[in-house]
């Protein structure tokens, strides 16, 4: 067995689920979903997996938008929208679809 921390991560599984379903997202998007499906986790844990995702290609950035608005930050907000990567593997999680077979009929 390699040394190390494994790459294999629940959370990052999830939010492929969430994004093969989604077909693409922003960050706090797929924050909002990932909490109403699945066991809550922060938002900067949603974020360091996304992140981490790109780096090992099962996420790919789409684009990334800037948005005018009235922000307690400032007046601009950027959105990076993510998509599923080459090595993404989604199983077709059971929670993910119902979730979203719901969301589509309402």
């Amino acid at each position: 067995m390699p040394k190390g921390r494994p790459v294999r991560s629940e959370i990052r599984q999830n939010i492929v689920e969430i994004l093969y379903y989604m077909k693409e997202g922003y960050g706090y998007e797929v924050y909002r979903t990932y909490i109403k499906i699945f066991p809550k986790v922060t938002m900067r844990s949603i974020y360091y997996h996304l992140k981490k995702g790109v780096s090992l290609g099962e996420f790919k950035v789409s684009q990334i938008k800037k948005e005018k608005g009235d922000y307690s930050w400032g007046g601009e907000a950027e959105k990076i929208y993510y998509g599923l990567g080459e090595q993404a593997k989604a199983v077709g999680n059971e929670k993910a679809k119902e979730f979203f077979d719901k969301k589509s009929s309402s």
